[in-house]
């Protein structure tokens, strides 16, 4: 069987408003003037701060401040009352990392495997159950289902999609490697599905 190259495009699709939306909220607060500007509004909760007061907390010129401000209203991240006095809207950034949550591909997937939630983090594996556990079996389960292997592929293929899901990257492929969901050449290059996947448990939770 032809062992199939690396393809980018596996995973990428064309990218939602939502999507969007979270993108420009993220590269906005990558200008660092915004981002401590929005900062400093948190720090004052409730009550907020004017440019003035800003301009002095930050140390930074008016302008430079207002436009930051102006920003941040702009991306739903602030609230701006007319005369130069803004609070921090939290909601809008909360948003936005849920979007970004609800983008990483294994995020559908846990949906099925409702128990393995408090493994990750932000679509992350943040660390595997215990090896004589349920879970552990499960945990490969779901990484395997997430590799949608269909044929053999390269080590690099491997890696690039478990990158996706964890930087535990050899670790992991080991585990799948040893709980019979990834079955490797003698050469240890090359991949394939190690047994069927079963039909997921549909789960409410």
């Amino acid at each position: 069987m032809r062992v199939r190259p690396a393809a980018s495009g596996d995973y990428v699709g064309g990218m939602s408003v939502e999507a969007a939306r979270a993108a420009e909220v993220l590269a906005q607060l990558s200008v660092p003037i915004r981002l401590l500007a929005l900062a400093e509004l948190a720090r004052r909760g409730k009550e907020g701060a004017s440019l003035g007061e800003l301009s002095y907390a930050l140390d930074r010129p008016l302008p430079e401040v207002g436009d930051a401000c102006a920003r941040l209203v702009g991306l739903g991240v602030a609230i701006g009352s007319g005369n130069g006095f803004y609070r921090a809207k939290l909601e809008g950034l909360r948003d936005a990392a849920d979007a970004v949550d609800r983008l990483q591909p294994i995020t559908a997937l846990l949906r099925d495997y409702p128990q393995l939630r408090a493994n990750f983090s932000h679509g992350r594996l943040t660390g595997l159950p215990p090896t004589l556990s349920d879970r552990y079996a499960l945990m490969g389960e779901l990484l395997a289902r997430h590799l949608a292997l269909d044929g053999l592929y390269a080590e690099d293929e491997i890696n690039r999609r478990l990158s996706e899901v964890t930087d535990e990257v050899a670790g992991t492929r080991r585990m799948l490697v040893d709980t019979g969901w990834l079955e490797r050449d003698r050469a240890g290059t090359t991949y394939g599905p190690g047994r069927p996947l079963p039909e997921p448990a549909r789960s409410a939770g």
